[in-house]
């Protein structure tokens, strides 16, 4: 265990579900008592997630902070906990935007305790899955977050929201026990659930192993396409990107931020985890196939975007197009074409275009919903000449606007730069043509602003209320990292790095 031996990946873990049941015994009339408690409950892993970062050692190779109890014997499935360089800024990154989210939800009305409670548990969830070295715990975490954001969508979310709710459950609870038949064969294989024990054995399927009538090399095919669809759900790569924008669309404000920020992470870190290390060659041979998967997402996704007239919807499908990039980077790093110099890019552009989607999206998510607040509508159409009646909110929505698109000295130019370079070598058509969806990235989100912020003020809007204090508060953290990777993003790539190298080498 790090930290001369206190379990700081424990506490992160579980002190949100112990939050979750204090709330649950406050009585319904202390509203803010159960506003207040989810909030001052979400910043506590903030804080010790900070402690984790600053005494993390990015020099040293491994996992770090690690525990290891004995929980499941019957299975030989042990109580495994430990982080390196990739899962620190994810776990960073979920601690920073739950607060963010519960302190935008303020403003529910509705079954509060439930609500609050349930976007605690979701954040054990994603602690949780970032944190495992076990299999078995990883699919426990990993199907915990799947149960709150479902409940989140249904209760909470818009008119068309129990359509959106069952598809998304669908969807992932398909990859879901795809990934658990795989980590089953993987155990019959091998005869543990360790990762690590995965990961650091290149042949992990043991000689004259058979699953029924299957071969080991047939039976490891089929876990490698069970492991690649779970996770190319989560992504979602394109084509399995369908459920994404009737869940955004119809999910609440805040459970929309988690879901950019955090929950689709989980496929890409999936993908870096799981599939590159423990089946390389089938990996290798099936990189141009993610490539083109990639650059369908960055190209569509980026098409689909401009075609929206729903705020929100808009921003859901700018999701598919950036998150493309991210595998556009896993296919680089997989490539046989690749070179070291090349997969260490790509690798630091992926973990870093990860963490600056998860917070640019956030904001993007956030500042819709404020607007949708007050005017109860999310069609561009309505709206007009709003940044003369809200110029504070108009600045904010532009910031994160350019954060989003890539404008140099904001934090997604440095990861797009960095998944470009990387991958250009390897990939050079498909990078090439990607590069158109750049523009039609720059095209959506400026013609957005255009609708929201320019041109003649709509009648209607002439008192519509500025964004309030704490909405800014909320938001502020993520302009502020924007920025600050957007100057000197080496303070992050440092811890990146290092695991990337250790990795590839």
């Amino acid at each position: 265990m790090g930290l001369n031996g206190f379990p700081i990946l424990s506490l992160i873990v579980f002190v949100p579900i112990l939050g979750s049941v204090i709330i649950l015994f406050i009585p319904n009339k202390y509203e803010k008592a159960i506003k207040w408690t989810a909030l001052g409950v979400s910043l506590i892993p903030l804080l010790l997630s900070v402690i984790l970062w600053l005494n993390y050692d990015s020099s040293l190779p491994g996992m770090q902070f690690t525990e290891d109890y004995r929980w499941f014997p019957t299975i030989n499935s042990r109580y495994r906990l430990g982080v390196d360089g990739i899962s620190v800024p994810m776990i960073f990154l979920t601690a920073l935007l739950t607060p963010a989210a519960i302190l935008y939800s303020f403003g529910i009305k509705k079954h509060l305790k439930a609500y609050f409670a349930l976007f605690l548990m979701l954040q054990m969830g994603l602690f949780g899955v970032f944190t495992s070295l076990d299999m078995v715990l990883f699919y426990v975490f990993w199907e915990i977050g799947l149960v709150p954001m479902y409940f989140l969508i249904y209760i909470w979310g818009s008119d068309n929201r129990r359509y959106a709710a069952l598809k998304f459950f669908i969807f992932t609870l398909s990859g879901s026990v795809l990934m658990l038949l795989a980590i089953q064969v993987m155990y019959l294989a091998t005869g543990t659930f360790s990762i690590l024990e995965w990961t650091s054995n290149l042949q992990p399927f043991r000689e004259g192993f058979k699953v029924w009538f299957l071969d080991s090399s047939v039976a490891r095919q089929l876990s490698f396409w069970a492991f690649f669809i779970a996770f190319a759900i989560k992504v979602p790569i394109w084509p399995f990107h369908t459920w994404l924008p009737d869940a955004h669309t119809e999910a609440p404000t805040a459970g929309s931020m988690l879901l950019a920020g955090v929950l689709l992470k989980l496929g890409c870190y999936g993908f870096l985890r799981l599939v590159l290390p423990i089946f390389p060659d089938m990996a290798q041979k099936n990189a141009p196939i993610l490539a083109i998967l990639a650059l369908a997402g960055v190209i569509l996704g980026g098409m689909a975007a401009m075609a929206q007239k729903d705020f929100k919807r808009l921003v859901a499908y700018s999701s598919v197009n950036h998150m493309g990039f991210v595998v556009l980077s896993i296919a680089t790093v997989a490539s046989a074409g690749a070179t070291m110099t090349d997969r260490v890019i790509a690798y630091n552009g992926a973990v870093l275009q990860m963490f600056n989607h998860g917070i640019t999206a956030a904001a993007m998510f956030m500042l819709v919903g404020v607007i949708y607040d007050r005017a109860h509508t999310r069609n561009l159409e309505d709206f007009g000449g709003l940044g003369i009646v809200v110029p504070v909110y108009g600045g904010i929505l532009l910031f994160s606007t350019m954060a989003s698109l890539g404008l140099p000295g904001l934090n997604g130019f440095v990861s797009e730069f960095m998944v470009f370079r990387g991958a250009f070598p390897v990939f050079t058509a498909i990078t090439a043509l990607a590069t158109i969806g750049l523009v039609v990235t720059a095209a959506f989100l400026l013609w957005m602003i255009q609708r929201v912020l320019l041109g003649p003020l709509n009648p209607r809007w002439e008192k519509i209320p500025e964004i309030s204090v704490r909405e800014i508060i909320a938001v502020a953290p993520l302009m502020v990292f924007m920025l600050l990777i957007g100057v000197y993003p080496s303070w992050i790539l440092t811890t990146i790095n290092q695991t990337v190298l250790n990795l590839l080498s």
